[in-house]
């Protein structure tokens, strides 16, 4: 396995870890995951999080680098989403400050940090040119002989 690709399979995890986590906490009351928030767009980070994973432990860098940068978009626009929502959830309220009140109380929680660390680890483990591992070098060895 590649030195880099141990840190897109940690980053890849903490993805699928981080859509069990809790990213909404509305009026104080219960907690939200990606699959409470929007259960089909939880489902879609969940599946490019394991093809990831799949392609880093089968040493395939292109589907690996590919579901790390659509897992980091696709956490950003869920990102996005997740605050539109807040500020437009009473938007049926004709008074405005009330309105805006209620959207006070809905709090972002520690989730989003797994997520978007998630995201990063798996860019960052698929950025640049690897050096060959130990692995790499047996079958480099193999081949001359």
């Amino acid at each position: 396995m590649r030195p880099k690709a141990i840190l897109a399979a940690i980053g890849f995890i903490a993805i699928i870890a981080g859509t069990y986590c809790p990213i909404l906490r509305p009026f104080g009351l219960f907690n939200w995951n990606v699959f409470d928030a929007n259960k089909p767009y939880g489902i879609v980070v969940l599946v490019v999080a394991i093809v990831g994973l799949a392609g880093t432990v089968i040493n395939q860098k292109l589907i690996s680098k590919g579901a790390a940068w659509v897992s980091l978009v696709l956490v950003v626009l869920l990102l996005i989403a997740a605050f539109m929502k807040v500020q437009t959830s009473f938007s049926f309220i004709p008074f405005k400050g009330i309105a805006q009140g209620l959207a006070r109380l809905i709090k972002y929680k520690w989730g989003w940090y797994v997520l978007f660390a998630g995201a990063i680890l798996a860019v960052l483990g698929n950025l640049g040119k690897d050096k060959p591992g130990i692995a790499d070098f047996s079958r480099n060895n193999q081949q001359l002989q």
